[in-house]
């Protein structure tokens, strides 16, 4: 199920998202965070399995109709669950008048859950 991000996830919220290439560096990774937190066209969703927070989604809304998918990862531990598919076809449940597109970046994985839906 999928969470909307709280700052009492932080820490939970930053380990997630450090999985992501683009997110290594801890300056970046903070950057990214503090992006979430304060620009109101971004938002972070958790998914929560059972009391598990195990998977983070964070896009940016380019305007009403128009959703951008920019940062998708899972703890390794829980991946090849689809778990991320998961989470995609709850954002496209959640955005339901709006077109959902990747971001460069994640391209290639949002590519392959459309394949295999």
């Amino acid at each position: 199920m999928l969470i909307r991000y709280k700052r009492n996830y932080e820490k939970i919220a930053m380990g997630l998202l450090s999985f992501v290439p683009t997110e290594k560096d801890l300056k970046k990774l903070q950057q990214t965070m503090k992006e979430y937190e304060q620009n109101e066209h971004w938002q972070l969703y958790l998914w929560k399995q059972e009391e598990d927070i195990i998977g983070i989604v964070g896009i940016s809304m380019l305007d009403k109709s128009l959703v951008e998918v920019q940062h998708v990862s899972v703890n390794p531990s829980h991946r090849q669950q689809g778990i991320g598919k998961k989470m995609i076809k709850a954002l496209k449940e959640m955005y339901t008048t709006a077109q959902i597109k990747p971001s460069e970046i994640i391209a290639p994985f949002y590519e392959k859950c459309q394949a295999d839906e």
